[in-house]
């Protein structure tokens, strides 16, 4: 007999899964945000896992988690403290717990809780007997148990059956919040559907979950999300690095070029490469490099030849593309670099995220090679920022760099899908077959662009390439005179573009106390408390800055509305000191986080409040 249960309406939560790796973490939150999605909850991730392939089981080190965030408005970050934890084995719950707030719903796979596991997790006691767990709502559910039960007729070897508890503590979870399992059943259909046994025995257990949560005397009362109020249109949960990939398709539409990609694959900007595979029927061409030279060679010699051309990699990768940087800075090509940064140096932490890359896409290349510098800041706006890195490289004729990092790349939001339509031409400065006088080097006098001729068009045969050219001729010069007035234009052409970017905004206080500055993945956490703060009477603003080579043109003018200026930044305090260079005029506080973590909002609130 279901029992009767209170339903709690709430207006966000936030859940994360955790588990060993191999226990299927980020597959089950993915399912979550995507069923809510489908309810129509906006909402953000953050998937969090380990570097290694397969990390010692049952360590600290081994855990895989993923968190979601939805509600039923709009949601800028990924969440502080959970209000429900799945834990699926005493690693996850020890190095997760910090996380769940006081009175949080703990689901744990008590059978994963033996004597060996506990003590390999670092415990020295059991946790769900030693009273350390008060103050919580503790379930203990047999999910490795009830699983094989479920499964005991299906066939499949005890390894099969025991990957599909995760579906198990998913199928909890929907029972928790109301939600209806067809979606999931959906996938599960599309997934496995080659393999009759698997999918069965995944909606089983996912079913089994369901009931076992419906006969929990301590789940006496269940949540509701309602839909969040969204402006009409056609919405899907997606990643900052699929996003990318769209609004690169999207700008190659809109300049009517085809789009090249040549990279070499590195963690975690692959998918991007992946996504653009797939698309091969809207024009995508697609070459997997044998390193990151190769990568970024490939994409300039494509950018002469006629294309859309975009790289992508990591730091690691970045430092190997300097020199052929350069090469597109010199011969003045329009080329995409994506930087989907990680934490460093060195291979570092390449599943952790940092802003660890600012210093090396402003000053990493040899001479004077001013490149233009943007940043997305929601795993959303990716598609927006690579669709204007793209705009930015193919109307003023420069490489450009966008920076996002992995919390943005593997991260997820809810997306409205624009219309073509709505989206501005661009406009590259391609030279007509038989122009008059054709020179490579002749500019547009208001923006100092130079003109773009494809090889074989008629009339317009021109050299280029990585020795310094003659001004308008590009005839081959090492006159003193003339090198440093290129030097000078090519830096003038990239500071005109100050004038072609939106000014800077602010939200909340446009004057007063305390100003917060900020880039790349960090906006939604401050947002949502500098908007809080300034809604209890805080005279705190938040500047926000997606362009940072050049700077917006009112950054003086909206620093002297403060009296007080910080620089929060996931890295040791390179946007920070970049800002003391270009505004020098201005006194910097800076907050500064480098633990391969996104900032908190319990952090940026005791900041802001210390200042204060």
């Amino acid at each position: 007999m279901t029992k009767k249960t209170k339903v709690k309406e709430l207006d966000n939560v936030v859940v994360k899964f955790v588990g060993d790796s191999g226990d299927g973490m980020q597959l089950t939150g993915t399912l979550f945000s995507d069923s809510a999605a489908v309810f129509g909850n906006d909402l953000a991730t953050f998937p969090d896992y380990p570097a290694e392939i397969r990390a010692p089981h049952n360590t600290v080190a081994g855990v895989s988690g993923f968190q979601v965030h939805i509600g039923k408005s709009k949601v800028n970050s990924f969440g502080d403290l959970c209000h429900v934890l799945v834990a699926m084995n005493p690693a996850s719950l020890k190095a997760n717990l910090k996380v769940a707030e006081r009175g949080a719903t703990i689901i744990v796979d008590v059978d994963a809780f033996d004597e060996e596991a506990i003590k390999k997790a670092g415990y020295l006691s059991n946790p769900l007997e030693d009273k350390s767990l008060e103050g919580y709502n503790l379930i203990k559910a047999p999910i490795t148990t009830l699983t094989r039960g479920a499964l005991a007729d299906s066939g499949l070897n005890k390894k099969q059956v025991d990957k599909t508890k995760n579906m198990f503590a998913l199928g909890m979870i929907y029972y928790l919040f109301n939600r209806d399992l067809q979606h999931t059943i959906e996938y599960l259909s599309d997934k496995f559907s080659e393999k009759g046994e698997m999918l069965e025995a995944n909606k089983k257990v996912l079913q089994a979950g369901y009931d076992f949560a419906d006969t929990i005397e301590a789940l006496d009362s269940t949540f509701q999300v309602s839909p969040a109020k969204l402006e009409k249109g056609k919405y899907r949960n997606i990643t900052g690095n699929v996003a990318a990939a769209w609004g690169l398709l999207a700008a190659a539409e809109k300049a009517n070029l085809p789009l090249y990609l040549g990279s070499y694959p590195i963690t975690p900007a692959t998918d991007i490469l992946v996504e653009l595979s797939k698309h091969k029927s809207l024009g995508a061409k697609v070459f997997q490099a044998e390193d990151e030279i190769a990568g970024i060679t490939s994409a300039i010699g494509a950018a002469f030849a006629g294309n859309l051309a975009v790289t992508t990699t990591s730091g690691p990768g970045l430092s190997l593309k300097v020199e052929a940087m350069g090469l597109a800075v010199i011969t003045e090509l329009p080329l995409v670099i994506i930087d989907v940064q990680r934490a460093g140096p060195s291979t570092g932490m390449p599943t952790k995220s940092e802003q660890s890359d600012l210093y090396q896409a402003l000053f990493s290349r040899n001479g004077d090679a001013p490149i233009p510098v943007i940043a997305a800041s929601s795993s959303a706006n990716c598609f927006y920022y690579a669709f204007e890195a793209a705009r930015i490289a193919l109307e003023h004729m420069t490489p450009v760099i966008l920076l996002t990092d992995g919390f943005l790349g593997n991260g997820s939001q809810l997306f409205r899908i624009p219309k073509m339509a709505d989206l501005p031409v661009i406009n590259p400065p391609i030279a007509a077959p038989n122009e008059p006088d054709y020179k490579p080097y002749r500019r547009n006098p208001d923006t100092l662009v130079r003109r773009w001729a494809f090889p074989g068009t008629p009339g317009l045969r021109h050299r280029i390439g990585g020795l310094e050219k003659e001004n308008v001729t590009g005839v081959v010069t090492t006159d003193a005179a003339n090198h440093e007035l290129m030097v000078k234009l090519r830096a003038e052409k990239v500071n005109k573009i100050s004038s072609r970017i939106p000014k800077q905004t602010v939200t909340g206080a446009q004057q007063g106390d305390l100003l917060i500055v900020s880039w790349g993945s960090s906006e939604g956490v401050i947002q949502t408390v500098v908007e809080s703060m300034a809604a209890d009477g805080k005279k705190v603003g938040h500047a926000h800055f997606n362009y940072i080579m050049p700077l917006p043109t009112n950054v003086d003018e909206i620093f002297n509305n403060f009296k007080k200026i910080i620089v929060a930044e996931q890295n040791m305090g390179q946007f920070v000191n970049y800002l003391r260079m270009a505004h020098p005029a201005f006194q910097y506080e800076q907050y500064n986080k480098v633990q391969g973590l996104p900032f908190t909002e319990t952090e940026i609130k005791n900041v802001i409040s210390k200042l204060l």
